[in-house]
Parts: C-alpha cells; structure tokens; sequence
C-alpha cells in the first residue's frame, strides 16, 4: 500500500486518541502504519533531504494541523492526547478529517493565515495560495511550504511562551534585546518602578537607556490602551532616552498614535514581530535542515 498522504492520516489519528490517554508520537506512528500495512521498506523511506521517514513526517504535520483547530493537545512533550473538541468531533462520524474540514475552526484559521510584514493589513491563506499546485513554480512551492513551516513555529513559540511565567518572559526579551545587538540589560520587576519590567542599553558602551515593558498575555487579552499611556507616562518622567514595550498578545489599533504623542521614542513589539524576530536571531529555536538552492553560473560557461 502506498504511503498515506498527511490530510488521509488525521481522521486515523484522532480515531486512534479517541480513549482519552495520553499517547506517545512513536506509538501513533506505530499504530498507523500498521493499520495502513505499511511494509517495512515504506516505513523506512526517507524524505528527499535523508533526514526523516517520509510516514514519521506526514504523521507530524497532521498531528500539527489537529493541534492547532484544537482537536488533540500536546500534555507533555513527546505525547498527544485528545481533548473534548476532538470528541465531539468524532461523535458527528465524520467521513474524513483534511484541511477543508479544519477551517470550520477559528484557530485553525488563524494558525493558516500569513500575516505580511510592514504592518499590512492585508493577509492570505495558504489553502489559497496551494490552489491549483500544478500550474505553479517549483520555486513558489518552496516558498510555500516554508511559510507553512514559519507559521507553525511562530505559533508554537508563541504558546511555549504562554505557558511559562511572567519572569521567564521578561527574561526571554532581554536575551533577545541582546542577541540583536544591544548592551546589557537589566530585569526590574519590583515594586514602585512604575510598571517598567527592566531596562537595556542602546549599546555595548551603554549610552543610552532603553526601558522595558514585558506582558505575556494570552492572544485573547490583547494590551489596553491605558497600559499604553501609563508606559508613555513613565517613560516621560524617567532618565531613560527610549521604550520598548513588547507583548505575546496585540495592541490597540490606534496604538501607533497613541505613542507618536510620546515626548520620548516608543518602540512596539506584538506576539507575530516577537516570535519573528525571535526566529531570526535563534532564541528558543534551532535549526534542523538547511536546503541549498543552486543556478547554472552562466559566466563560467562563456567561450573565451
């Protein structure tokens, strides 16, 4: 039997959650491909770059999928499990599980969204930018499939954060700050500082200073226009030349007029520009494979 493509393995795979225990990745793989017959020469067939079962991958990225709409979660690493929205579900006998049926979820439409840079307000999804496979180049397909990838790291990153405390978070920017080529910095987090989480210096020299603020919140809470204008304010009175305040969540849609009224300069850092720049400069990430794109060099083959 030919490998299943990742879209068929979902339904399988949450079939296979449906006793509510937590489940090891490598027993659902197991469990596939023995309900697929999988003969071992397919379960051992490796993806074009070498470095992983081609099963092992698409196995990922329909559990991938699921988590993002909800259906299953990830208690611990390692382990999925199914969570009540998976239920139900599974309740409503569903003929098959694909990207058309996951849309139904707000989440998972979030999670298939590319935001573009510069603060565009316009965005695409990638189930429209994957119409019609055939009649687009093998150069846009990379593009594509690695978007798909950024997007699912971004909101991983995103919930990792999450799910740490306040204190990591606050921390975790200033080991950004830092990597991006800012001096030393410093985490406040007592009382009387006027909310300022710490600050950092412009440079190594540490010429000017650069006050901090850190919410981590959930991307339902998004940052109120008060917090805004209480760091505007303690910004004003403070010694610091500079702000930057960063969050996990969004800032008021006026935001940016907000802080032009600033008599100092205000930086604005959301979850989507976080987690970026996060991935850009490898803090709490790291590389797994790294594809080299060649061209004829056309000079060399010039007659002399």
């Amino acid at each position: 039997m030919a490998i299943p493509d990742y879209q068929t393995l979902m339904l399988p795979l949450l079939k296979f959650l449906d006793d509510n225990q937590e489940r090891n990745v490598r027993e659902a793989i197991e469990h596939l491909c023995s309900e697929f017959k999988l003969t071992e020469q397919e379960k051992q067939e490796l993806l074009l770059s070498g470095q992983q079962p081609i099963i092992d991958n698409r196995i990922g990225w329909a559990r991938t999928y699921m988590l993002k709409a909800g259906l299953i979660e990830s208690p611990r690493r390692g382990f999925v499990k199914i969570t009540q929205k998976g239920k139900e579900v599974l309740s409503k006998k569903p003929a098959k599980i694909n990207i058309k049926f996951l849309e139904q979820f707000p989440a998972f439409i979030e999670f298939r969204t590319i935001k573009k840079e510069q603060g565009e307000e316009k965005s695409r999804s990638l189930s429209e930018v994957n119409k019609e496979v055939e009649n687009i180049t093998p150069d846009e397909l990379i593009e594509n499939g690695f978007n798909s990838i950024q997007v699912s790291l971004s909101q991983e990153l995103l919930s990792k954060i999450r799910t740490n405390p306040p204190a990591f978070f606050e921390k975790l920017v200033l080991k950004l700050l830092e990597s991006m080529g800012y001096g030393k910095g410093e985490v406040t987090g007592r009382s009387g500082d006027g909310g300022i989480d710490g600050y950092i210096y412009q440079d190594k020299l540490g010429l000017d200073k650069i006050l901090i603020q850190a919410k981590r919140f959930g991307e339902d809470t998004p940052v109120s226009a008060s917090m805004l204008r209480d760091f505007i304010g303690t910004l004003a009175t403070n010694e610091a030349n500079k702000g930057v305040f960063i969050t996990t969540s969004k800032f008021p849609k006026d935001s940016e007029n907000n802080i032009s009224r600033s008599p100092k300069p205000i930086k604005l850092i959301d979850g989507t520009k976080l987690v970026k720049l996060m991935i850009d400069h490898n803090i709490g990430v790291s590389s797994t494979k790294i594809y080299e794109v060649k061209k004829i060099d056309t000079d060399f083959f010039i007659d002399e």
